[in-house]
């Protein structure tokens, strides 16, 4: 009689001990599972936030980038415009523009239309088609350069030049009207005759180059 219950007894206390390791085995697997589940849900968050910061940076650069696309075109006034001449075998007419903007830039197309002494057409280009442009920063400078290295482009005194910009599109002129600056008004002497004028450019090296006296 003593042997059986100490049997039972025995029986019973692993029963209950192997009842007591699966309880602590369930228990430790529902918390692994519930850390599991609160570190996937922060990863989430974590990377959902990267995301839309990441899509707010790249909207504000492409709107910068936008904003640089979109420059305005240069506004002719007199003001703005500036002529000088060199004389010589490889002599040459400047005509300077200046952006007088304090913070927006401003662009330029191809050449400067200019017409000599109210001449019906403009001087033709260097290199007509190119389709040239400069975008000047605030206070910077434009120059286009009129070559006159023979007696013909040379010409004589001029007393004063209708100058007006060309338009985006190939040929086109601006919507504004021509600006007449008189040579005498702002104390300067230029002689032009059968000659052609370059595209603009932001440094006079590459404006002589182009018209063959740099």
């Amino acid at each position: 009689m003593t042997a059986r219950r100490t049997r039972r007894r025995s029986a019973a206390y692993a029963a209950l001990a192997l009842g007591l390791a699966g309880s602590l085995a369930l228990t430790g697997c529902n918390s692994s599972s519930s850390k599991s589940k609160k570190s996937s849900s922060s990863s989430s968050k974590s990377k959902k936030r990267k995301i839309i910061g990441g899509g707010a940076a790249a909207a504000g650069a492409g709107a910068g980038a936008a904003a640089n696309r979109h420059v305005s075109d240069c506004s002719l006034t007199t003001a703005r415009l500036q002529f000088g001449q060199v004389t010589g075998p490889k002599g040459y007419v400047t005509v300077r523009y200046r952006n007088s903007s304090s913070s927006l830039s401003c662009t330029l197309y191809d050449a400067p239309l200019l017409s000599f002494n109210q001449a019906k057409t403009p001087l033709p280009r260097v290199k007509p088609g190119s389709g040239h442009l400069v975008t000047l920063r605030p206070h910077a400078t434009a120059y286009a350069v009129i070559p006159t290295t023979s007696a013909a482009a040379l010409g004589t005194k001029q007393k004063d030049v209708a100058v007006q910009f060309m338009g985006r599109s190939e040929g086109s002129r601006t919507t504004g009207q021509p600006v007449t600056y008189n040579f005498a008004e702002k104390y300067t002497t230029v002689s032009v005759g059968q000659s052609k004028v370059t595209n603009w450019y932001s440094t006079l090296s590459a404006a002589k180059l182009e018209a063959g006296v740099g």
